[in-house]
């Protein structure tokens, strides 16, 4: 599979300028951040093994990536998950659904310790350090458009919401611009633990929260700010990641001095397959919006 360097659009939102990187559109079954860690797998020969084994939540966007992994490369695809509920079971919707129409075998019990030479691991949400080939190719990527635009004399901000934090740190490994970040899995000491499992310099800048939010929690504020983002950018975003991400985002931009003179980059990591069951779920709480 070929990627093609993802297109970068302008939008405007609530007065001010930005600029997004559409890496939702990398391709049909391969997008976003997922796209970006797993390139190095994409690209390498994977015939020695004969299964990929992951875990985490039951609609994880690595998920559904590696189930797209390891069709394209012909191999089993193992998942373990801690419970799969009632009501997916029944109805599979969203990263579940698609999944499984990639023959994902998915196991509800604790994951194993050790693995066969023939079976391929890759941790929870692709936090490992193959990822940085990927996001090596998307810094590049940038530092084109930079280049393209003329803008080498205006400085530039480099925005994503960070899972794992995998792709914000790597970005800032390859990056000569800031790259802005904020937790939304875990808490801000959860993220910098994992900036430091692969690098221990050189991190992103983390943005503070101004409430502390339980990642797959439903907020009204996050649902409002979807909405508010379809409506005024016409750009679908996810709702575990973006819409904190631009919450959080937005504040520090409307809080930054002498902004005129910087140009704000906001990465589309994707994602977007997940909205479905999300937002079945924001209708069924929130019936007055």
């Amino acid at each position: 599979m070929q990627f093609f360097n993802s297109k970068i659009d302008e939008i405007r939102l609530n007065g001010q300028k930005y600029f997004v990187k559409r890496d939702d559109l990398l391709s049909n079954d391969f997008s976003g951040n997922k796209a970006r860690k797993f390139h190095y797998f994409l690209d390498k020969d994977l015939s020695f093994f004969k299964k990929i084994i992951s875990h985490g939540s039951i609609q994880s966007n690595a998920m559904y990536s590696l189930s797209i992994l390891a069709k394209i490369k012909g191999l089993d695809f193992i998942y373990y998950a801690k419970n799969l509920p009632s009501y997916l079971e029944k109805n599979p919707s969203g990263n579940y659904k698609e999944a499984l129409k990639n023959k994902m075998i998915l196991k509800l019990e604790e994951l194993k310790n050790n693995f066969l030479e023939d079976e391929l691991f890759i941790p929870e949400g692709g936090a490992l350090k193959e990822a940085k080939y990927g996001l090596q190719v998307l810094a590049n990527e940038i530092k084109s458009w930079v280049k393209e635009q003329k803008l080498e004399d205006t400085k530039l901000k480099v925005f994503l919401p960070s899972g794992t934090g995998t792709t914000a740190l790597y970005l800032q490994k390859y990056l000569p611009f800031e790259v802005l970040t904020c937790s939304c899995v875990g808490d801000d000491e959860y993220l910098k633990k994992q900036f430091d499992m692969f690098e221990t310099t050189n991190h992103p800048t983390i943005l503070k929260k101004e409430k502390k939010y339980h990642f797959g929690k439903l907020y009204k504020e996050f649902y409002l700010k979807h909405l508010e983002l379809l409506e005024k950018t016409n750009i679908e975003f996810d709702l575990l990641y973006d819409s904190l991400g631009w919450i959080v985002f937005e504040n520090y931009v409307k809080n930054f001095e002498n902004k005129d003179n910087y140009t704000f980059l906001y990465i589309h990591q994707g994602g977007v397959l997940g909205n479905e069951t999300m937002l079945e779920r924001y209708r069924y709480k929130f019936t007055n919006i």
